[in-house]
């Protein structure tokens, strides 16, 4: 994919300088070939981002690139993920922030990549590289246990043999190996207890919760299924604490009838009573509140837009588990499934297969929505396409965004582009066609003092 920036590229030492004075845009990948030498970036304060198409001598290359978070810079250094990773996608980073791991949807598979040394982790303990991870099928939902080495997966179409396809499968990222697959019928979204003693999964087309108590996998009570009354197409959860959880229902939007959110407490015999919001697809938890996002079908978006439908975003009270907006927050539609809070309360909402707005000369409108929470304006930006990845960088004004295979910076206190400027030169092989497709963005450092 290609993304015309104009403007000026500053060199120094071996990174380029993408955002200088001013406001813009930065596409994900350089058409600087990519190295076979491996030379670590010496960042202190990184972002990570996924690139299937970084240009290399032999042609486009999956790689990760390094942005320094600091000056918002990208290095020359990148992360070779050549015969690791066909696509890389989805990534998660561990919580100790030593690891992260990156999906591939061709092939399924996942690479780990140690974060110190920016390459393909190695075994405990050797020196031989970590073996890609081959999952029985795609799965757009994973995380990483406390313990830094567990990590778990949500596959809707993993085979079991005598029963219906899906399950949760688990892997030891230190060795590489798959440890456990727990059948769970169209498993597809995963959510682990803070304590890393339970996971919560939802299934498609199901209007029951899955629970998996980790210490319990390989047994006969692995797995508990809880039918509660008020469940209608559950398909997210945040955990408040070790044991208690708001389970968002997607009712209409994902074929039930009734959107809203209710608590869950594992061990009970069901949630609690439901709080009606027009939409509950994804949430965010902050502070004393809850930010929840959906679509309901054939919501009617304000005037001043030529998209026919409308996403809604509601504000619950956890106090008191009330709505606090009067009326539902139109933002864009789609199937949300990211959200962040960024500095100066610009709360980014991300959603997927929404309706694009390319107008020559006119509107222009994709899936990224920005709620300023200080005083409830919503603002859609003129870039089009999924939103597949925010990041809040911590203690700064940015947010990086991936959208459209684009790599954004937002500016929170005016919600704006920085606009980096690049020219043409040749002997760097810089040019002002920036070559590369951006789809997830993730910070591996603690902020710097």
């Amino acid at each position: 994919m290609f993304f015309k920036v104009p403007g000026v590229v500053k060199i120094l030492g071996s990174t380029i300088v993408l955002v200088a004075l001013g406001a813009g845009i930065v596409s994900c990948g350089s058409s600087k070939s990519a190295s076979n030498q491996h030379k670590v970036s010496g960042l202190k304060f990184r972002a990570f981002v996924s690139n299937p198409l970084f240009p290399s001598g032999l042609g486009n290359a999956p790689v990760i690139n390094i942005v320094d978070a600091l000056q918002d810079i990208v290095s020359f250094s990148t992360i070779g993920l050549l015969g690791e990773s066909s696509q890389p996608g989805i990534m998660v980073v561990s919580p100790d922030l030593s690891r992260t791991m990156v999906f591939s949807p061709t092939g399924n598979t996942i690479s780990v990549v140690d974060n110190r040394t920016e390459s393909i982790a190695t075994v405990t303990g050797q020196t031989t590289s970590v073996p890609t991870i081959t999952l029985p099928g795609l799965s757009e939902s994973m995380f990483i246990a406390k313990d830094n080495v567990t990590a778990y997966a949500a596959v809707p179409s993993a085979p079991v043999t005598g029963q219906e396809p899906g399950a949760v499968v688990a892997m030891d990222l230190g060795t590489g190996a798959l440890t456990a697959t727990i059948p769970v019928p169209a498993a597809h979204f995963v959510v682990g207890s803070p304590d890393g003693t339970h996971i919560l999964v939802f299934s498609d087309n199901s209007d029951s919760l899955t629970v998996i108590s980790t210490a319990l996998i390989g047994t006969s009570n692995q797995v508990t299924v809880t039918t509660g009354p008020v469940f209608d197409r559950p398909v997210w959860a945040i955990f408040f604490d070790n044991s208690d959880a708001y389970v968002f229902n997607c009712g209409a939007e994902c074929g039930g009838s009734n959107a809203g959110v209710t608590t869950f407490t594992l061990g009970d015999s069901g949630p609690g009573p439901v709080l009606p919001l027009s939409g509950a697809s994804y949430a965010l938890l902050n502070g004393g509140n809850l930010y929840v996002a959906g679509t309901p079908p054939h919501t009617h978006c304000p005037s001043g837009t030529a998209a026919a439908t409308c996403g809604t975003l509601n504000i619950v009270n956890v106090g008191s588990m009330t709505r606090t907006n009067a009326n539902p927050i139109l933002i864009t539609d789609g199937y949300h499934d990211r959200m962040q809070m960024g500095a100066n309360g610009q709360l980014f909402i991300g959603a997927r297969s929404c309706t694009n707005i390319n107008i020559a000369g006119g509107e222009v409108r994709g899936c990224l929505s920005i709620l300023n929470t200080l005083n409830s304006k919503v603002l859609v930006p003129p870039e089009t396409g999924d939103a597949t990845g925010i990041q809040p960088i911590t203690g700064r004004n940015e947010v990086y965004v991936c959208q459209g295979g684009a790599f954004l910076i937002y500016d929170t206190t005016t919600d704006k582009l920085l606009v980096p400027t690049f020219k043409t030169n040749n002997n760097l092989g810089i040019t002002d066609n920036i070559v590369g497709q951006s789809y997830d963005v993730k910070l591996v450092d603690p902020p710097v003092n």
